[in-house]
């Protein structure tokens, strides 16, 4: 099976149960609370035709989410099932969501891979991506329980 025999078409809130299967069973990829239905839903419509699937007649065999901040673009889960991996899926699904990016007037694009993920790590490096060694990522979540400061500084 060549790339031609899948179909690749935009990802919608359909798809919401396929993807998070597919998310949910791939290493290397971390699904959170913001990959609820109710996220993936507002994510699509802050983003609207920058996802995409690849399906086969099956199945859903892989997926990338793609959107932007207005001033750069950023990659979601890109996975593709084991069992259609290594048939060009991945790089059609990059091209795709790089092309809706790009089309929006973004010129840098971003993906986070996790440091352990030596095959995540790989696939970029192949399709021409360089690892950024000069920043590192810190994340705050407002709704997580921050350690009490009453104790800093008191008198």
């Amino acid at each position: 099976m060549t790339v031609s025999a899948f179909r690749f078409r935009l990802l919608t809130i359909d798809d919401h149960g396929p993807l998070a299967d597919l998310l949910l069973r791939q290493e290397g990829v971390g699904a959170s609370a913001s990959d609820s239905r109710d996220g993936v839903a507002s994510f699509l419509a802050r983003n609207p035709g920058m996802s995409f699937v690849a399906e086969t007649e099956a199945s859903l065999a892989g997926c990338i989410l793609g959107g932007h901040d207005g001033r750069r673009g950023y990659l979601y889960h890109l996975s593709v099932a084991p069992r259609y991996r290594r048939r060009g899926v991945a790089r059609e699904l990059v091209a795709r969501a790089i092309a809706a990016i790009v089309a929006e007037g973004i010129e840098k694009i971003h993906i986070d891979v996790f440091a352990d993920n030596a095959a995540g790590s790989k696939f970029w490096r192949a399709v021409g991506w360089q690892l950024r060694d000069d920043l590192v990522r810190f994340s705050f979540m407002p709704s997580a329980r921050r350690p009490s400061s009453s104790t800093e500084g008191s008198e």
